[in-house]
């Protein structure tokens, strides 16, 4: 398995960190670059002929990119020391961002945890990481949030 970029989605969880310490340590142990991808998802809004709420939209997006930012440098601090990385923030749903820049970037890899939900939540609101397995052109690394890492 020749792995040269590894993409590792997160948000500001524990299972995303166990991902991204996972991540990292593969990518060391091939030598390979990061993508950390946070999506921002688009928070629904009823906006009014006048589009009165645009700019509230707006903001929200702007503090919501800054946040993404720090969060990202943040994981980039605590567990990529040498590895080279980059930093990928969305505006999408969280699958199909995820999707979308593992392949614009040219994944590998993807690696993203998982909450392990189960019964009617996992029914309705489905698995992001599921989705991404299905869909991904790459193979996905999926890290339980149970996982002693």
């Amino acid at each position: 398995m020749n792995l040269r970029k590894i993409l590792i989605a997160v948000d500001n969880s524990t299972c995303a960190e166990k991902a991204a310490k996972t991540g990292y340590e593969i990518a060391r142990t091939f030598e390979a670059e990061v993508a950390l991808v946070n999506v921002i998802e688009p928070v629904p809004a009823t906006i009014s002929q006048d589009l009165t709420l645009a700019p509230v939209f707006m903001e929200t997006y702007d503090n919501s990119e800054e946040n993404s930012h720090i969060l990202l440098q943040g994981i980039q601090d605590a567990y990529g020391t040498g590895v080279k990385t980059t930093f990928l923030s969305v505006l999408d749903s969280a699958a199909h961002g995820i999707i979308k820049q593992s392949d614009e970037w040219g994944s590998d890899l993807i690696v993203i945890g998982t909450y392990g939900r189960t019964g009617l939540y996992h029914f309705l609101m489905g698995s992001v990481a599921e989705h991404v397995a299905r869909k991904s052109a790459c193979p996905v690394l999926i890290i339980p949030n149970k996982a002693d890492i």
